[in-house]
């Protein structure tokens, strides 16, 4: 029987929507299955734990159209100090656009690395609205196509999913904009304040 391994790429690992949608997995898996969270620290433990386990399912947000850097750090780690046993790859992959398609070229940097580094790569799922679709009745979508994930890593198939909340792009556009404004409102934030770089500062 395989094990997997989870590890979450996120910067905000442990309140990250990245660690919730581990927990779903986690929940609907028939194999054995650990959950890590990348640190500064702990790179090369990790590297040493892959030994012991026939998948990797990293779980991350998309940041800039790419891998964040928490998770390029840790491929550069895994690049010099590759496990003896290297498992196969899949990838739980979440943006804040609705369009899971947003997510390709950070799926194809993960898919580049496994070519270059030996790895066989598994099964895919892209997220869109990420950043939202837990907290709404379309979480259900989410939710079962994790379940598929689940099991295609399980029997190590390669299926590439997609899920995202069924509404046009116009109307969660206007929903996202209005979540957001009432989020710089409840911290004292302008919506020309939100719209400057110097917000980043702040």
């Amino acid at each position: 029987m395989g094990k997997i391994m989870i590890i979450n790429g996120s910067p905000r690992a442990p309140k990250s929507n990245s660690k919730k949608y581990a927990d779903l997995f986690m929940k609907n898996c028939t194999v054995p299955t650990k959950y890590f969270a990348i640190t500064k620290k702990n790179h090369l433990e990790l590297c040493k734990t892959m030994e012991d386990f026939t998948d990797v399912l990293f779980t991350f947000p998309l940041y800039a159209d790419g891998i964040p850097v928490t998770l390029m750090n840790f491929l550069k780690t895994l690049e010099e100090n590759p496990p003896k046993q290297k498992p196969r790859i899949s990838v739980l992959i979440n943006c804040g656009f609705i369009e899971p398609e947003q997510n390709d070229i950070a799926v194809k940097m993960l898919r580049f690395f496994c070519k270059k580094q030996g790895y066989s790569f598994g099964s895919l799922l892209r997220i869109g609205s990420g950043e939202a679709i837990l907290t709404t009745p379309f979480k259900v979508f989410v939710t079962r196509k994790i379940k598929r994930l689940a099991i295609s890593v399980s029997e190590g198939r390669n299926e590439n999913l997609k899920a995202t909340m069924p509404l046009p792009k116009k109307i969660f556009v206007r929903a996202s904009t209005s979540y957001w404004e009432n989020c710089g409102k409840r911290n004292g934030i302008t919506r020309e304040q939100m719209s400057i770089m110097e917000i980043e500062k702040e």
